[in-house]
């Protein structure tokens, strides 16, 4: 079973980008709470006043459908509506292999173990 990864961007007028997140923020909680959820987090960017970043993690593709397919999900894409989303980018990832970016060593890599590079 493979962890699953959304990663994205919503952008807003700049006036309706905090609005839309702190209004989502019972949304997020309760994505948190269902199967599967290990991450849920929807931040502001820094250098854009419009977007927001998406970043959800899912132990399985079962518990990613199952959220999409459940209340809070559809409460969250009304909610999103009526900010008037000018683009919406979000893309999903199968994880086949995961491991910490910096080694025994203390040294950050971005090379993997499995495919022969030093632990």
């Amino acid at each position: 079973m493979s962890t699953i990864v959304v990663a994205g961007e919503v952008d807003f007028a700049p006036e309706k980008r905090d609005r839309a997140l702190e209004g989502a923020k019972p949304l997020i909680d309760m994505a948190l709470a269902e199967r599967g959820c290990k991450h849920y987090a929807w931040t502001l960017d820094p250098h854009d006043a419009g977007r927001i970043h998406v970043f959800e993690e899912w132990e399985s593709a079962e518990d990613l459908q199952a959220h999409l397919e459940a209340a809070p999900y559809q409460k969250m894409l009304a909610h999103l509506s009526g900010f008037d989303i000018l683009k919406a980018d979000t893309r999903k990832y199968r994880v086949e292999c995961q491991e910490p970016v910096y080694g025994a060593d203390g040294v950050a890599t971005a090379r993997f173990a499995v495919d022969g590079a030093p632990e």
